[in-house]
């Protein structure tokens, strides 16, 4: 195998690329919800059936997974079709057809008042706003101040959060180019110019500042990591009132998922369907 050969596209690499696909209102991994139904591989073709909790799911947040479903696994190297099956939904024609005909969600939906894009951006600072509440939570676990945290740049990680992508002419991290866990992993963050440097878990860094770059808030090394919702630099000031509306963000996805677990393990019952 050359230095430039790369892995042939299975099943497994297209899950593990699927786990950057999230429910827009819940913030997390398609994968870990449970929603595949069938990830069939046949050579450079890959087919993908899912489920949502509910028939009635909003529209504009199937179309988004699915959307995504089809854009991640179009980035994989030697990938050269994708299709995307919704399935069990009221909307489900519309969506799978809409999808993989590449239409836009307008052209599916004349009808919708509100463009998709508009949704996904309110969610994704909804989102940006959970993960910058487990964020900060994981460094005043480690000791720092409020001072020290709103004083924090990207610059300040010390390699913490660096997009790996497994697209044509991008190097690779592991050999089929996914991101490996950070979860268990600790981040460096230098304070002091460097003088003093704290071991910090690096999972909610690591999420948080994929989400914040995901978003435009942060767009430069040297800007403010952390903000309020109105996309202001965080202050000591206004720590603890952010902090608090952080939290509501963070404690209303949590209710959120745990309602959405419920549904989709009961609903997935009923049908008698199992991830393949």
């Amino acid at each position: 195998m050359g230095a430039d050969a790369r892995p042939a596209v299975t099943s497994e690499r297209a899950r593990r690329r699927l786990r950057r696909v999230t429910d827009p209102e819940l913030d997390e991994s398609i994968v870990d919800l449970g929603y595949l139904d069938e990830v069939a591989v046949d050579g450079g073709r890959v087919a993908v059936s899912f489920t949502l909790p509910t028939a009635w799911c909003s529209p504009a947040f199937a179309w988004m997974m699915a959307t995504d479903v089809r854009d991640e696994l179009d980035a994989l190297r030697d990938v050269r079709d994708v299709r995307v099956n919704l399935r069990d939904h009221v909307h489900a024609d519309e969506i799978t057809t809409g999808v993989n005909d590449r239409r836009s969600f307008a052209e599916t939906f004349p009808d919708a008042e509100d463009g998709v894009s508009a949704v996904r951006a309110k969610l994704d600072d909804k989102a940006r706003l959970a993960r910058q509440h487990e964020a900060v939570g994981a460094l005043l676990e480690a000791g720092l101040s409020r001072e020290q945290i709103v004083s924090l740049t990207p610059a300040d990680l010390d390699g913490v959060g660096r997009p790996a992508a497994d697209v044509a002419g991008a190097p690779d991290r592991s050999p089929d180019g996914d991101r490996e866990s950070p979860d268990d992993d600790l981040a460096c963050l230098a304070l002091r110019d460097g003088a003093v440097h704290v071991a910090v878990e690096a999972g909610p860094l690591v999420r948080y500042l994929e989400k914040a770059r995901e978003t435009g808030f942060l767009a430069d090394v040297d800007d403010p990591l952390f903000g309020t919702p109105d996309g202001e630099a965080l202050t000591a000031e206004r720590f603890d009132d952010v902090r608090a509306r952080t939290r509501l963000a963070s404690v209303n996805m949590s209710g959120q998922g745990g309602v959405c677990d419920a549904l989709n393990e009961a609903r997935r019952s009923k049908l008698g369907r199992k991830e393949r």
